[in-house]
This record gives C-alpha cells, structure tokens and sequence, in this order.
C-alpha cells in the first residue's frame, strides 16, 4: 500500500514539474504566466530568459522521477524526490514561501511513503 502511495506522489510531483516547465518556459512572457506569477509585462519581459532556464530544470526534475517510475527503481526516485525537496526548501526561502507547501511537501511526502514502503516488506 505504501509503495503505491509512493508512486502516485511522485508522479504527481512529475506533473506538477511539467506544469512548472509549460509554465516557465512557454508561457512566462504571456498574460497567463504574469497573472500566475503575479508579475508585469516589464519583469516577465526582463526575466523571460532566465525563467526558460529554470523551465528547463524543472523538466530534467520531471524526466528523472518518470524515469524512476518507469523503472520501479527506488533509488531513483528517492535522489530526485530529494532534489525537489531541496529546490522547494530553497524556492520557499528565495522566492515564495507557498512553494515549500506546493512542491516541497508533496516530494517530501513521497519520500516518507518510500521509506515505508522499504520497511512493509
């Protein structure tokens, strides 16, 4: 029971971070990324290039964690679920405090779930 627990919050964490990559890397200089990121047309402008970046990273995030769950392979998922951990503790300190519940909770919930899933064998 754990395990599947596990597997669809990390696949919902791979959603969200493909949303995250549209978001970023499509839709940043548009009127849908300013009204999400609550931005002007200046700083979407201006920032445009570096939130394509961060897209990108945020896919990488993505493919890693299908790449785990395509493969069954808990390793995986633990080092990537971690990464977004990490990178949602640092979001939350550095750019919006709701990212830590957004991202961060959601990857750190499916770690402990993993951790569970080990120990119900």
């Amino acid at each position: 029971m754990f395990k599947k627990i596990a597997f669809a919050l990390a696949t919902l964490v791979a959603i969200e971070h493909i949303g995250i990559l549209v978001l970023e890397m499509f839709f940043w200089d548009h009127p849908i990324g300013r009204k999400v990121f609550n931005m002007s047309e200046q700083v979407s402008s201006a920032s445009a290039t570096l939130a394509a970046n961060q897209g990108l990273y945020n896919g990488f995030l993505a493919a890693g964690l299908i790449w785990g769950l395509l493969t069954k392979k808990r390793d995986i998922l633990v080092f990537f679920l971690s990464c977004v951990v990490v990178a949602g503790i640092f979001g939350a300190i550095t750019a919006k405090p709701s990212i830590l519940f957004t991202q961060a909770m959601p990857a750190l919930l499916g770690l402990i779930f993993l951790v569970l899933a080990k120990k119900e064998k």
